[in-house]
């Protein structure tokens, strides 16, 4: 967003709201960006060989236990959420 702003002519201390900026200057948010390059990577897998590593790693169960923070979503739930924030049902 520094970069942005200074794209611009402004600082931090004139208090404009960074979607001010993304929106003048026509910048989509970071996580849509990484949002597309993850279903990107999705369809590219999706149409290997369910032989190769990449797929074989889709129904791998890891034994263990978890740790004691928030579970982490798993790729599945991830490219669930993706596809629903696209195309919600």
């Amino acid at each position: 967003m520094r970069m942005l702003r200074w794209m611009c002519g402004h600082t931090r201390p004139d208090k404009i709201r960074n979607k001010i900026f993304r929106d003048r200057l026509g910048v989509t948010i970071i996580l849509d960006k990484i949002r597309e390059g993850r279903l990107r990577w999705f369809g590219h897998v999706g149409r290997k060989q369910t032989t190769t590593t990449v797929r074989s790693v889709e129904n791998l169960n890891v034994e263990g236990r978890r740790s004691r923070d928030r579970p982490k979503l798993t790729w599945e739930q991830r490219i669930k959420t993706g596809f629903a924030r696209i195309a919600p049902l």
